[in-house]
């Protein structure tokens, strides 16, 4: 891989991993409400998972999904209705308590198998293995930088929105912990959940 592909690489990295979208959202949000160390399994859930979506589409899957299109609507309607339902359980969160229990805190498996529901996630990995390892004559060496390269982009733009999070989260417990600033935090982050469920619907 000369220094123009690598270039070219590190130009969509950017753009992809820190552009606002299910992730990172997710990120902020979670920071927000429980705290970083709590965000911090989902932080690192998305390289996790998106490393093996990556692994997947170079072997062939994602060349499966493109010329399956019946597997490549179910991926899209799973993954928009678990975006609509964490948005609907975020809508309602008003307490910034690190204790308390809501559905909408995401684990680090949920957030690995978030990545294979997520359509940018997909779209990134197919436009990564079609542009800088398939059809190349050392695919198995693109490979080896192309992951450690993405995954660290994915760590740290979901690491930088999450410290954005937490360091919001004292301002939004509000006077006295009344928490309406949060509340309204949490539908704002909803709301950017639910255009972008639309917008991978429409995509």
């Amino acid at each position: 891989m000369n220094w123009q592909e690598f270039s070219a690489l590190l130009v969509l990295a950017t753009a992809m991993s820190f552009s606002p979208g299910p992730n990172t959202t997710l990120s902020t949000a979670l920071a927000a409400n429980y705290g970083l160390r709590r965000a911090m399994p989902f932080v690192c859930a998305v390289p996790a998972g998106w490393g093996a979506l990556l692994t997947l589409c170079t072997v062939g899957l994602g060349g499966l999904v493109l010329a399956l299109p019946l597997l490549g609507l179910v991926v899209k309607v799973v993954g928009v209705g678990y975006l609509l339902w964490l948005a609907f359980k975020l809508a309602q969160r008003r307490t910034s308590s690190p204790t308390a229990v809501s559905r909408a805190n995401v684990t680090f498996w949920q957030g690995a198998a978030l990545q294979f529901v997520n359509i940018k996630a997909w779209m990134l990995a197919l436009a990564i293995v079609s542009g800088w390892i398939a059809g190349r004559a050392d695919p198995g060496l693109r490979f080896a930088v192309v992951l450690p390269v993405m995954l660290a982009y994915a760590f740290v733009s979901n690491l930088t929105y999450a410290l954005v999070g937490a360091l919001l989260r004292d301002w939004l417990a509000g006077p006295a912990g009344s928490g309406q600033r949060l509340l309204v935090f949490n539908r704002l982050m909803a709301l950017v959940l639910v255009v972008t469920a639309l917008w991978m619907l429409f995509l």
